[in-house]
């Protein structure tokens, strides 16, 4: 399922690269170009900005994870009760990870789409 949760990430990205693609050039006009890739621009702009801000959420959930270990190994109230608190932060890392690959997905494509757009509001 993790990895349909990347392939899925992946082929929207890239189908949204795509159409940014296409759409630049098969317009003709250098003005109309350039405003599709301004608008394109601040539009993946602000998306890999929320990208990187969630960066800083993934760190503070990676320092509760830390510190739910070690309370789960200070605490001794029994082997169920710590076993259900282990799968739980195992449960939380594996979600974490997987959110900051979607990310890196995210801030890849952004990049290209971005490069993209730079190059044909340069180049004539």
């Amino acid at each position: 399922m993790q990895f349909l949760s990347y392939a899925y990430r992946f082929l929207s990205n890239f189908v949204f690269l795509a159409l940014v693609y296409l759409a630049l050039n098969f317009l003709e006009q250098y003005q109309h170009r350039v405003v599709v890739a301004i608008l394109v621009l601040i539009y993946a702009g602000m998306h890999a900005a929320s990208a990187l801000r969630s960066f800083n959420f993934f760190q503070r959930i990676e320092r509760l994870e830390l510190e739910a270990r070690r309370l789960v190994g200070a605490v001794g109230e029994g082997p169920n009760s710590t076993s259900t608190r282990k799968q739980v932060i195992t449960d939380v890392t594996a979600l974490r990870h997987a959110g900051e690959m979607k990310a890196y997905i995210d801030l890849l494509f952004l990049a290209i789409v971005m490069l993209l757009c730079i190059a044909k509001v340069v180049a004539n």
